[in-house]
């Protein structure tokens, strides 16, 4: 079956209003529209940089039990959080894969790193 969705755990955590902390997720498969609306955005065209914040809050479909994503949640993100999920977004709609191989480089054996576990890595040799 085609996978559309991926669950993500966030390094450090959205804190919403009440201090409630919130770190598992889900991101969908970003679409041409979601790609494409953005950039008609007034926030976007006086700023490119905000794109990604729209883009994420089309796509993050779920944050704990944050009732709706939206720019705001998204801008609330610690920057170690916005770079963990444009590293996923692109990695899931790139080529559909949430680890990346990578190598020690002390006894050159090869592994997996899942990027939708927490913070550091869980090697898979």
């Amino acid at each position: 079956m085609f996978q559309t969705e991926y669950e993500f755990t966030l390094p450090l955590g959205y804190v919403d209003g009440e201090g409630g902390l919130h770190r598992e997720g889900t991101m969908r498969l970003a679409t041409a529209a979601d790609e494409i609306l953005p950039l008609r955005d007034p926030r976007v065209q006086a700023n490119q940089a905000y794109l990604i914040v729209i883009l994420l809050a089309r796509v993050v479909t779920r944050l704990g039990t944050v009732a709706q994503v939206n720019p705001k949640v998204i801008e609330g993100l610690y920057a170690a959080d916005l770079a963990y999920l444009q590293e996923f977004y692109n990695r899931i709609n790139r080529d559909g894969k949430t680890s990346i191989q990578a190598v020690c480089p002390k006894c050159e054996n090869a592994f997996l790193v899942e990027l939708n576990d927490t913070g550091g890595s869980s090697a898979t040799p």
